[in-house]
């Protein structure tokens, strides 16, 4: 039961961690508290406390839950009564738990997607697009589509001019003018492939 509480919990923190870095990323906006304290040195600054929070107390938690279960699996001779002092911090343990997956739903009720931002990120990485313009030169037998996206893309910024320009000069190569035509179409902010139908796969 610990081992397991304690795969649990870092999960959590471990979301945590990446809505944190979402924050200050600015994918995600904090809501304001009127009258919260802000940063110490920053008064502007809405600090993601709720999951750094969870974050604290998950550590503490986890931290307990497996020391208890390393430590309540053996008893020396069957004498060791060093067990009963061990016991009496299961509650707090579990107490944390609690605090923490609390603390991170609060932290989720205050936060909404920084849509400006993320279609700003998503404009500036034409490259994702290799994807679906892959999968369309494959299914048309397009000779090394891999080989030819990764000379264009690989440790490249790749803008919408260069990808288009790309994706034309597939005409040549056997793409139908159609495939051309809905593959120009394409946005990074408008591609999503199957990400909607497997998100909501049970």
């Amino acid at each position: 039961m610990f081992d397991s509480l304690t795969r649990f919990n870092d999960v959590l923190l471990d979301f945590n961690r990446d809505m944190w870095g979402y924050i200050s990323l600015g994918y995600f906006r904090q809501i304001a508290v009127a009258g919260e304290v802000g940063s110490s040195t920053m008064p502007h600054k809405v600090n993601p406390i709720d999951f750094e929070n969870s974050e604290g107390n998950l550590g503490v938690a986890t931290a307990m839950f497996q020391h208890m279960a390393r430590k309540l699996a053996v008893s020396r001779y069957q004498r060791d009564l060093s067990d009963s002092t061990v016991l009496r911090t299961i509650g707090t343990g579990f107490a944390h738990t609690m605090v923490a997956i609390a603390s991170t739903e609060k932290g989720l009720s205050r936060v909404q997607p920084n849509q400006e931002r993320l279609a700003a990120d998503l404009d500036a990485n034409w490259e994702v697009l290799g994807e679906p313009v892959q999968t369309v030169m494959r299914r048309y037998g397009v000779a090394e589509p891999y080989e030819k996206l990764k000379a264009l893309t690989r440790g490249k910024r790749v803008d919408a001019a260069a990808m288009r320009a790309f994706v034309e000069s597939l005409r040549g190569e056997g793409v139908p003018g159609e495939a051309i035509d809905a593959m120009l179409k394409l946005t990074p902010g408008s591609y999503t492939g199957k990400a909607e139908e497997l998100a909501r796969r049970v």
